[in-house]
């Protein structure tokens, strides 16, 4: 069983940066995927970015591309988002989610995910 731990949400300006942590612990994270999603209030759940665990294959949203970058650090069994360029409407509670990479490889990256940590909010002020 993988446990996720979020940090590194906090209140910025616009324009503005943060590195977000994803930390995992309970079993190495060989084999899977990682994911960023974010939720606003009254709006749904929605896909960020991903990256697979062994090989560092990335994909990310239309959305954020050019502003978000995902990364991990396997020795530190910890995934990252830098999120930059900051906007009113990023504001929302970030979450990371693991899932093992799918035996085919096709669209590793979607949903279903079946292990969350518990969030981190960013807000951001105009």
């Amino acid at each position: 069983q993988v446990q996720l731990e979020e940090s590194g949400g906090g209140l910025v300006q616009a324009g503005g940066s943060l590195r977000l942590s994803c930390a995992a612990s309970g079993r190495s994270l060989y084999n899977n995927v990682i994911g960023w999603f974010r939720q606003a209030p009254g709006k749904e759940r929605e896909f960020i970015a991903a990256i697979t665990w062994n090989s560092g294959m990335i994909f990310y949203a239309d959305s954020v591309k050019g502003r978000f970058t995902i990364s991990r650090d396997s020795a530190k069994n910890t995934a990252y988002l830098q999120v930059n360029s900051l906007k009113p409407e990023d504001t929302a509670i970030y979450y990371c989610a693991g899932r093992l990479y799918p035996p085919r490889g096709t669209n590793w990256y979607l949903p279903p995910y079946d292990y969350w940590g518990q969030g981190t909010q960013v807000t951001v002020s105009s």
